[in-house]
């Protein structure tokens, strides 16, 4: 690469136009600190080694040193309503069962028979009375203790055995249902940290979700990951979004290990825009491609086909109609709802596979697990939506699962957003195979666009090296 200029200071670089902090400056209503304070810390600029994402000894030392020690999103409440409503939670080679207790409580288990091993179960379901293994009928109460067995004549030596399945540490958030396999660490609290004071506003424990689908993706769960933790990629990959999309005004910031976000503004013109068509094309716009929008979930209707006054400009126009939609929709007064948490992209990242979006609209949350090898993962899209106030909560929306040959389109409750999503798969794969004949064997980051990739490559590399979670140092990848 070509040298830098001595004058600059590595990470100070930043778009030409307004940044992030001059949208919030001229927001309609008072903005929370947090969406003010900038929160940015240079890390280097030393290229990323391509066999991270494509080398079976790198995810090795991933599934020993990384997953057992870092707090993982499961579930959300609403997948759990009744007690003995399970979901089996597979991910890096592990099976879990999180489980509703009689008490209103969860429970996490191992999904294994101690018997001969075989998978208690293999899809989501209800057991309000235990699980009993399909092979040798071994039994387990829903909490995991042991109940019983056939021909335990057979068995005398683990007459004083503790078969108890193995469980795993539980801890809930805002309606989120985490699980960490190996006991010990921060806690869930300390682990989320900033985002527990970020989302008091958002509230998303009155939320349920509304629409849920994963698919196979032909990429390292890694570089999938990784597309979403960037908006800048939209000026070629998704240039419909540009009328209505600040992708390089964004801002990017990290917190501490394992937590950073992209806000990004909506309602404005991209910096690449070189000619716009007005304040009322930029709504139209908005209203054609954003995949956001309340006619996602009310296919009749779509309120946010409004003409701009004169004197506004589309994103005040757009701010003042989200504010009066959700208060309609849902029985809570959004008067004070900024213009950036009823209409921007703020697009949270917990290490290592956790996204939730943050506002008031309709929220999208990510998340990313392994494949069967490095080359394969899976994606799983969720939008929550809040509950009218006043109504009792519904069970969540059922996974649907499209497999590696399918695409995003094909599941159409997911509105506009599939083809999105399908913009970002005509690249994934061919990044993976890229990676894999790479002549240098070296990815380039970005010192601010793609500070988020930076701490995350960071972190996964502290977990490798034993820095982070319970792995022996010393033994680098």
């Amino acid at each position: 690469m070509a040298e830098q200029d001595p004058q600059v200071v590595p990470g100070q670089d930043r778009s030409e136009g307004d940044t992030w902090v001059d949208f919030m400056k001229r927001d309609s209503r008072e903005v929370p600190d947090f969406l003010i304070e900038e929160s940015y810390e240079y890390r280097g600029s030393e290229p990323i080694p391509a066999e991270r994402y494509t080398s079976e000894e790198f995810a090795r030392l991933e599934r020993e040193r990384m997953w057992p020690y870092v707090w993982q999103f499961a579930a959300r409440e609403e997948d759990l309503p009744e007690p003995g409503d399970y979901i089996v939670h597979e991910i890096a080679g592990r099976s879990w069962l999180v489980v509703r207790q009689e008490d209103g409580s969860v429970r996490a288990m191992h999904n294994v028979c101690l018997h001969r091993g075989r998978k208690l179960r293999t899809e989501d379901g209800s057991a309000p009375d235990g699980f009993t293994c399909p092979f040798h009928a071994f039994s387990w109460n829903k909490d995991g203790s042991f109940n019983k067995a056939p021909c335990q004549w057979d068995f005398p030596h683990l007459k004083d055995k503790n078969l108890d399945l193995p469980d795993a540490e539980v801890g809930h958030w805002q309606g989120y249902i985490f699980i960490r396999e190996e006991k010990g660490g921060p806690s869930l609290e300390e682990y989320l940290a900033p985002l527990p004071d970020h989302f008091k506003r958002w509230r998303h424990d009155e939320c349920v979700t509304v629409m849920r689908v994963a698919k196979e993706v032909p990429a390292n769960w890694k570089v999938t990951a990784e597309a979403f933790m960037e908006a800048w990629h939209t000026v070629v990959t998704h240039p419909q979004l540009l009328p209505f999309t600040g992708d390089c005004n964004g801002a990017y910031w990290t917190y501490g290990d394992h937590v950073n976000v992209n806000l990004v503004p909506f309602g404005v013109m991209s910096p690449h825009v070189a000619e716009g068509q007005g304040e009322q094309w930029i709504v139209d716009e908005f209203i054609k491609y954003n995949g956001r929008s309340s006619d996602n979930y009310d296919p009749d209707a779509d309120p946010m086909a409004i003409e701009v006054p004169q004197g506004k400009t589309a994103r005040e126009a757009l701010g003042d109609r989200m504010r009066e939609v959700y208060t309609e929709q849902t029985g809570y007064d959004h008067s004070h709802a900024t213009d950036a948490e009823v209409l921007d992209a703020l697009v949270y990242n917990v290490f290592p596979n956790f996204a939730p979006w943050g506002g008031y609209m309709p929220n999208i949350v990510y998340r990313w697990y392994p494949g069967k090898t490095p080359d394969t993962c899976v994606m799983e899209v969720r939008v929550l939506a809040r509950v009218k106030k006043g109504e009792p909560k519904p069970a969540g929306a059922p996974l649907k699962y499209l497999t590696i040959d399918q695409k995003w389109t094909e599941a159409p409750e997911l509105g506009g957003l599939g083809e999105v999503f399908e913009q970002d798969m005509d690249n994934l794969p061919y990044v993976q195979e890229g990676l894999k004949v790479h002549k240098t064997g070296e990815v380039q980051l970005g010192n601010y666009q793609e500070i988020r990739l930076r701490q995350f490559q960071d972190t996964m590399m502290k977990y490798i090296d034993g820095e982070l979670g319970g792995a022996a140092p010393g033994k680098n990848a």
